[in-house]
């Protein structure tokens, strides 16, 4: 389980005294926990949303570096890219533009989708295919540039 593998990793941490690391795999811990307490009774997280929620945090860590870069911060910027790093380790391989463009291919051939209009129908077909591996936003952006 991966939960278990980052509980190994903090442990690993601590001992070899990794400020980043150990400061990163407590906050992702924190948040899993978190996510499996959320609603109205608590529950095991498996694999797939503990990478749903690790996603989630490095997405977090991006947008905040970037934010503090433009601010003027660049050592928050810094440790904010630094903490993403440390997550990205857990998280599944990132596709590159040309594999997410041949997946939309195959999904809008596979819908028949013709026009903008048709961006739900094949979002619905791409994202499960793309599972973590790139963010919805770059996902949709790359549909809405086929389909225009």
């Amino acid at each position: 389980m991966l939960k278990e593998k980052l509980e190994a990793d903090l442990i690993a941490a601590l001992k070899s005294h990794d400020e980043v690391r150990k400061r990163t795999l407590r906050m992702a811990l924190a948040a899993v926990t978190n996510e499996e307490k959320a609603g109205k009774s608590e529950r095991e997280l498996g694999d797939d949303e503990i990478v749903k929620v690790l996603a989630r945090e490095a997405k977090k860590r991006r947008e905040a570096a970037e934010a503090f870069e433009a601010g003027g911060r660049a050592a928050q910027a810094e440790a904010e890219r630094e903490e993403g790093a440390v997550l990205d380790d857990y998280l599944p391989k990132q596709l590159t533009d040309e594999e997410l463009a041949e997946l939309v291919s195959a999904a809008i051939a596979e819908s028949g989708a013709q026009g903008p209009r048709a961006m739900g129908a094949v979002m619905k077909i791409v994202n499960p295919r793309v599972a973590g591996r790139a963010e919805g936003g770059r996902v949709a952006a790359e549909v809405k540039k086929q389909l225009a």
